[in-house]
């Protein structure tokens, strides 16, 4: 029998179970398994044939390959015969034949399979040397071959580079595919059809573009215009922070070729991000942002993005231009602004990118793309890669695949891939998504091009995750301030001697005859000259005129000093709204308890009672959906609610069938996209701010299942959320719901971190909301898309609220008037006789009206601030004027001292204080943890406060 050990080391089970369907029907099993298990039938001697005729049956939509002689059973040509042996339809071998005749074809296949399996652990990947020239799952004994088999003729059909030949030839051509400056890694890809696909563009050509002569010179002046790049501003600017892309620029052709082939393949726009290393390259040479304002962040000179708010080192800014590809297509390229947080970008980018999708109306996912440019020591060291992977095979979050590429630096900052990852390859991580990956050496930009023409047509046809590791080096440290000497040393010994990558490419075209070598080095003066001319421009003190909002942000302006909005909305939508809520498909079977609570709510409107919070919420959605606001709501469980009070979509329960009753209230809305996200922070809010900027008119949410898990997307909320318009100017409407409040559930949930968002305000960059009432949530929703402008909206919203008897509101709350940032207590009688005012947010103060009503006090007022950040000066003034006797103004929170809202109002609350009257704070004391992890303890912690706060 043939030796495929490999392949039945690795999973005996998987090959068992192929052989078995193989014995039921030949055609269902790949081609190059169906031929080795005729063999296996012939091999075992006595096993009874199906009597069918292989799998060479018509129809089938395979890729065509030579298989007519024979039907595709395996064949072997013995050296000097005239014809091919063939084996019968029982797995018999012709009378006269032995097994010396027909092992070696089965062997050849176990040859292929290998090969395309293992031969990038061979592959000449490194352009600073020291790869494998040998490996034992590849050697010829491993194959039951031996050198003097070289002129053996054989013949394996599944192979698409060669259908006959000696077994030398056969080598000669898979390792020429398969081990040379391109490796490619995609035989755990699970599709027979997607293997099959690049087989085909792969073998025939073994892996090498057939490129003329104009693009080997086109390239070459590309490789020269990035080197000389970073040349002139190393000379120009010594010691400035560049993250230069020396001794990968091979980037730069790549980029472009990716960009023709987006074009030809139907693309509209390439949504691009990545990090620092190369970025300044990418700008000038990729987005073509003009040389002279790329050199003017080097003199220090103010840009437009920097006209308003604070701007952002240059490595971090982003660009966008209309490309014109040869065939006269258009495409938008465009790449996002990134914080120093390597990979955080990854979903945000994602999130635009299906923003666009949707805005183009782009079911198919083929007119907007994402593009993700990775470092080799982040792409397997840092978790939101592979949260995001995961996102990308999510109905939801799906974009038609990410074309990934890593920059491999072969290095960190000063961190060997030994210390840095536990895998082979820095993009073994993307296995978890089945992605195909070229391996390419980045001292050969032809084989770069040609990845990146697969990685694109690849994409479009399979909308899949597929990626290009460029495996280069740095040329200098970590950025240019950096002596890597101290910990590389032999590395960067070689470096040190090692020729550029243009320098590399123009010897190997000279010597091919493309080009003259006094026309490479014309290349290099033209390139310094135009350099030159832009660093002359630079140093003029002419500014850049200042960016506008255009495309799907226009209509749209800064914010200004009205944030109010008209919100309140007529009782006949309102009743369309709650009547949806009971009304379902024929047939529809509901849940029991799910049938009484929506006629409960609908009840709510119709009839005029007590409007709750998950009814309140409900007619925010239903009345911007009607007036052409598509919402989408996303997080963990969201779809139920965390404490089973939202209810969006109902499900029948017999059928298991969908339904959202917010979907089917006119003919003329638009959607209602409610979504269970992963079990994903980090990845899942990046995702969404990323639709936010890229779709201003939608209304985006994101729900934590506790507030408290908003910790593990802190870097979303720091590096974007609350600074991509002071930094980038780029605007986000994104409305965060934070589940809040000190219920005795321990310190895992109570707290939001309501004191960290308020840290982070300023500048009227964010809106915090500690929000009662189902009125006040309802129109604080609304506003979000009926002004001018947008702000992120995080809201600390309610658990034990959502069902509280007190937490209420009227029909007409929603009819008439808007959002209050502060509420007035309505219960006092008497203002004069008022000297204590008390001040809180949130749930504590339903805790303290029940006690105060318990307790018969009519003299000390409650009053709710809701809206914490852009604190109501206003609002406040008036309402602390409206108790003309005060002499104590608390403020009331049930978090620790050091925690919620208290060290941030108390300079504000310090401005309205009435004139000796004293300003005080009631609440628990200073802690390390949120809360308390005893219920019991919780109870006597806000009897305390309580009892502080009405003690008058």
């Amino acid at each position: 029998m043939p030796s495929l050990d490999a392949i039945l080391r690795a999973n005996p089970e998987y090959v068992d179970s192929l052989y078995r369907r193989f014995l039921e029907d030949p055609g269902s099993v790949d081609p190059t398994w169906a031929l080795f298990f005729a063999g296996v039938q012939w091999a075992e001697n006595g096993r009874e044939g199906d009597g069918r005729e292989g799998d060479g049956r018509e129809g089938d939509g395979r890729e065509a390959n030579d298989r007519s002689a024979g039907n595709g059973r395996p064949r072997a040509v013995r050296q000097g015969a005239a014809e091919p042996v063939v084996l019968t339809a029982e797995g018999a071998l012709p009378e006269g034949i032995d097994e010396a005749t027909i092992a070696p074809a089965l062997r050849i296949y176990d040859l292929v399979h290998t090969y395309r399996s293992f031969g990038h652990l061979i592959a000449d990947l490194d352009p600073l040397g020291g790869g494998a020239e040998r490996h034992p799952l590849l050697e010829l004994a491993e194959f039951g071959f031996t050198e003097d088999d070289l002129n053996l003729v054989v013949e394996c059909s599944a192979y698409t580079g060669l259908q006959q030949g000696t077994l030398g030839e056969f080598l000669d051509a898979l390792k020429a595919t398969y081990c040379g400056t391109l490796a490619v890694e995609y035989m755990d890809v699970a599709d027979v059809a997607q293997r099959e696909w690049l087989q085909a563009r792969m073998e025939p050509v073994r892996n090498h573009p057939d490129l003329v002569p104009e693009r080997r010179r086109s390239i070459l002046r590309e490789l020269i215009k990035a080197d000389t790049f970073e040349e002139t501003i190393h000379r120009r600017f010594p010691g400035a922070k560049r993250f230069s892309l020396e001794g990968g620029t091979a980037l730069v052709p790549l980029l472009s070729t990716m960009v023709e082939i987006a074009a030809e393949t139907g693309v509209d726009e390439i949504v691009m991000g990545m990090a620092h290393r190369g970025r300044l390259n990418v700008l000038a040479h990729v987005l073509e942002k003009p040389y002279a304002r790329i050199l003017a962040e080097f003199e220090g000179r103010p840009q437009a993005s920097e006209a308003q708010g604070h701007g952002d080192v240059k490595y971090h800014l982003g660009y966008s231009r209309d490309h014109k590809a040869s065939d006269g297509r258009t495409v938008h390229l465009s790449l996002a602004f990134n914080p120093s947080h390597l990979e955080a970008v990854d979903p945000v980018v994602e999130g635009i990118v299906r923003a666009k999708q949707h805005v183009f109306g782009d079911q198919e996912r083929r007119r907007a793309i994402p593009l993700l440019i990775h470092g080799d020591a982040a792409f397997p060291a840092q978790g939101v890669v592979s949260e995001t992977l995961v996102l990308g095979g999510l109905e939801a979050y799906r974009t038609g695949g990410t074309i990934h590429i890593i920059v491999n630096n072969q290095i960190g900052f000063t961190t060997d891939p030994s210390d840095g990852r536990s895998t082979r390859y820095a993009s073994d991580i993307a296995k978890i998504v089945h992605a195909p990956v070229f391996h390419v050496n980045g001292d050969d930009p032809e084989a770069a091009v040609h990845a990146a023409d697969l990685a694109v047509r690849y994409r479009q046809e399979f909308r899949r995750d597929i990626v290009i590791d460029l495996v280069c080096y740095r040329r200098y440290g970590h950025n240019e301030l950096d002596d890597p000497t101290f910990t590389q040393p032999r590395m960067y010994e070689r470096i040190e001697a090692h020729p550029s990558n243009s320098s590399i490419y123009a010897t190997r075209l000279v010597e091919e005859g493309i080009v003259e070598e006094d026309q490479a080095e014309a290349l290099r003066a033209e390139a310094r000259a135009e350099l030159d001319a832009a660093h002359d421009e630079a140093q003029r003190d002419d500014k850049p005129p200042i960016d506008k909002l255009v495309g799907v942000w226009e209509g749209l302006e800064q914010a200004g000093e009205d944030w109010s909005a008209e919100t309140a909305v007529s009782r006949q939508t309102l009743e369309t709204i709650a009547r949806s809520l009971v009304t379902v498909p024929e047939g529809f079977h509901w849940h029991q308890r799910l049938e009484r609570l929506m006629k409960q709510r609908a009840a709510m409107v119709l009839e005029g009672g007590d409007i709750d919070w998950g009814c309140g919420e409900a007619l925010a959605i239903g009345s911007l959906v009607l007036e052409g606001t598509k919402v989408r709501l996303t997080g963990q469980d969201t779809v139920r609610g965390t404490f089973s009070h939202r209810h969006a979509v109902y499900t029948d329960q017999e059928t298991g069938a969908p339904y959202v009753p917010l979907n089917h209230l006119a003919a003329d809305q638009n959607i209602f996209q409610v979504v269970n996200s992963p079990l994903s922070e980090l990845a899942a809010l990046g995702f969404e701010y990323g639709y936010s900027t890229a779709d201003p008119w939608s209304l985006v949410v994101w729900e934590a299942q506790f507030g408290d898990f908003i910790n593990s997307a802190q870097v979303v909320v720091d590096q974007f959320l609350v600074s991509g318009e002071t930094k980038w100017r780029r605007m986000s409407g994104l409305v965060l719901l934070l589940p809040h409040g000190y219920e005795g559930q321990g310190p895992e949930h109570s707290s939001a971190r309501l004191e960290r968002f308020l840290e982070l305000a300023a500048e009227d960059n964010i809106q915090v909301c500690n929000l009662t009432t189902p009125a006040q949530l309802f129109h604080a929703l609304r506003r979000q898309i009926h002004r001018r402008f947008r702000k992120p909206l995080i809201v600390m919203s309610p658990k034990s609220l959502l069902r509280h008897r007190l937490a209420v509101s009227r029909l007409e709350e929603f009819t008439q008037g808007g959002f209050k940032p502060v509420l007035d207590d309505g219960e006092i009688a008497d203002r004069g006789a008022a000297r204590t005012l008390l001040a809180c947010s949130g749930k504590v103060y339903y805790t303290l009206l029940e006690a105060r009503r318990e307790r018969g006090i009519s003299d000390i007022p409650i009053a709710r601030v809701e809206q914490l950040y852009p604190f109501p000066e206003r609002e406040f003034e008036a309402l602390v004027a409206g108790y003309p006797k005060l002499e104590r103004l608390v403020w009331v929170q049930e978090e620790p001292e050091n925690m919620g809202a208290w060290r941030h109002l108390r300079h504000r609350l310090e401005r309205h204080r009435p004139e000796g009257a004293r300003l005080l704070y009631v609440g628990r004391e200073e802690a390390a943890s949120p809360a308390t992890g005893s219920y019991r303890k919780h109870q006597t912690e806000e009897k305390a406060l309580v009892d502080a706060a009405l003690a008058g």
